[in-house]
């Protein structure tokens, strides 16, 4: 089913739309939310909060694109709930290292008071970037994908991708320091 007929259902308040959310992006929110939780019963019951949260936002909201607005609703839950299972203790997974790897660049952006300024800053440094590089900076840092399966999936080196990170990184805050956010 098209996205607009979906999202037809959900202003329509039919239950449907949740059935049809869930056949269409139900594997792309699971692998989301497994990502970062690396537990089934969580990842499951994060896709179904994200349907719920979909379901409750819609009639105020018309999503132009369906699936990242799912997306982005299943990892901020994904991430909430990793944040209060860490609670006080190190975590283990792809999580940390690249919540660690984003920390070392984008210092000054957690005083930033508008995440949609923020949003906008990094549509425009994503928008700057060779689309390899930027599609490997999403795996990454949105999708929490591992060096090993990033390398895996576009047949280069573990060593390519990290370095590859790493230069978008230094690019990022660089990029950051000119509009006056970073360190």
């Amino acid at each position: 089913m098209e996205d607009e007929k979906i999202v037809d259902l959900y202003w329509s308040r039919s239950e449907e739309a949740i059935s049809e959310t869930d056949r269409k992006y139900g594997r792309y929110c699971r692998s989301i939310a497994y990502r970062i939780l690396q537990n089934e019963a969580d990842s499951e019951e994060c896709v179904n909060d994200a349907y719920l949260q979909a379901w409750r936002s819609m009639p105020s909201q018309r999503p132009s694109r369906l699936n990242a607005f799912l997306g982005k609703i299943t990892r901020n839950l994904a991430l909430n709930r990793w944040e209060k299972s860490q609670a006080g203790k190190r975590g283990s997974g792809q999580v940390p290292l690249v919540l660690d790897e984003l920390r070392e660049c984008a210092s000054g952006v957690g005083e930033m008071a508008d995440d949609v300024a923020f949003a906008d800053l990094l549509n425009r440094f994503l928008r700057s970037l060779p689309r390899e590089k930027r599609i490997l900076f999403l795996r990454r840092y949105w999708y929490c994908c591992s060096i090993q399966e990033i390398a895996s999936d576009f047949g280069i080196s573990e060593s390519k991708v990290k370095m590859t990170l790493l230069r978008t990184r230094r690019a990022f805050q660089q990029f950051l320091e000119k509009e006056e956010i970073g360190i």
